[in-house]
């Protein structure tokens, strides 16, 4: 008979009083998972992909609030972050943030209001004038025509449309009453973007943390430091684009201004030295509108050198032709080759893109959404190796 010592120090016998001893129950095996095969796979990939770009399109105005408010909580981040280490809460970081960047808006604009209201003041008050002297100049010119046996007649046509355009400048607020609809319902629309905007981006600031923890599992993981990780790279490119993009508009704002001063010193355009500030102002604002921005800042001081002098305007032209020769060649390349680190090739193709997609707002966003891409290009290549494909060498 088996002996067994018992925990007491007795000894009980296998088949003792007491029943047999109990058997533990085995687990049931768990059913083999099923395997997809990888030809099914790369299909439910490009089925998925493709309607996510669906999804995407039916609802473009959601998904371009999204972007635009992900964009701002990346951009406001930082300051975040830098509030809380300073002991406050994230929740009282937020609005503090906001806050600040509400009254430094309204503190760059109470700056800014008073010269250019003073220069767009004295320019309604030089209409007037200014109109006179083109017709005065139209006079003339049908004098000489009419001198060399060339009978045009210039001067009635020209001082209406003179007229009709000093009309149009100084009460220029009566034409908007035949589309006050219409704009109330665009402001309308806006304005409620633009608080779903901010509804967003508060809430993706206030998960920032989980949301960069989430991606960070998601992702292959870095080396540990700040420069290897992943959400620290994305925003530090967004935040570099904001800053380049805010320097190039104060350089070429200001270049622009203080050519148009040195013009008027100079006698080539008189009320370049009185307007230089708001038309400098005014293409440095411009200037964050992407290709038709520069022209339309150009606009303002070619139309009051038109009214001056035909010759004037030409100046003004060329003035504008060479800085848009120095924006492209010389500006454009030195900040933002460091503050995008993108080609010039692609900034263009993502201008694009996001023009054709989104109109003017996908062209604006395009850029550091190009440089988000670009971070998770080369993250992605530094921690992802695709397998090699082997080859046959047997001959079959």
């Amino acid at each position: 008979m088996a002996i067994e010592h018992r925990a007491d120090g007795g000894q009980a016998g296998a088949g003792e009083a007491g029943g047999e001893t109990p058997v533990e129950p085995v687990a049931p095996l768990p059913p083999a998972p099923l395997v997809i095969p990888q030809g099914v796979q790369l299909v439910l990939l490009a089925v998925g992909l493709l309607a996510l770009w669906v999804a995407a399109r039916a609802a473009r105005e959601v998904v371009l609030i999204f972007v635009v408010g992900s964009l701002i909580a990346l951009i406001l981040n930082p300051f975040v972050d830098r509030l809380h280490r300073l002991g406050l809460p994230r929740g009282v970081a937020i609005p503090l943030t906001y806050l600040s960047l509400l009254l430094a808006v309204a503190a760059i604009g109470v700056l800014l209001a008073q010269p250019i209201s003073n220069q767009v003041n004295s320019f309604q008050h030089s209409v007037p004038e200014l109109a006179r002297e083109a017709n005065r100049r139209l006079d003339d010119l049908q004098t000489f025509l009419s001198q060399h046996g060339l009978h045009v007649k210039l001067r009635k046509q020209g001082q209406t449309a003179l007229q009709t355009l000093k009309d149009k400048i100084v009460k220029g607020s009566s034409s908007l009453l035949s589309f006050t609809t219409s704009l109330l319902t665009s402001v309308a629309n806006a304005a409620i973007s633009l608080v779903l905007i901010f509804v967003i981006s508060v809430y993706l600031l206030v998960y920032a943390r989980q949301i960069g923890a989430l991606v960070r599992r998601l992702l292959p993981p870095g080396d540990g430091t700040r420069l290897d990780d992943y959400p620290t790279r994305v925003q530090h490119a967004v935040s570099s684009y904001v800053r380049g993009q805010l320097a190039f508009s104060l350089v070429m704002g200001t270049t622009a201004g203080v050519a148009l001063w040195i013009f008027g010193v100079l006698g080539i355009f008189p009320d370049g030295r009185t307007y230089a500030f708001a038309f400098g102002t005014f293409l440095g604002v411009m200037e964050l509108i992407p290709f038709v921005g520069p022209i339309l800042g150009a606009i303002p001081p070619v139309v009051v050198a038109l009214f001056q002098d035909p010759l004037s305007a030409v100046w003004v032209v060329l003035l504008f032709v060479a800085l848009q020769q120095l924006e492209g060649h010389v500006v454009a390349p030195q900040i933002f080759r460091v503050a995008l680190r993108i080609n010039p090739i692609l900034v263009i193709l993502a201008l694009l893109f996001g023009d054709a997609i989104y109109g003017l707002v996908g062209a604006l966003v395009a850029l550091p959404i190009a440089a988000v891409l670009r971070e998770t290009i080369l993250y992605l290549r530094r921690h992802v190796v695709l397998e090699p494909w082997h080859v046959r060498r047997d001959g079959g």
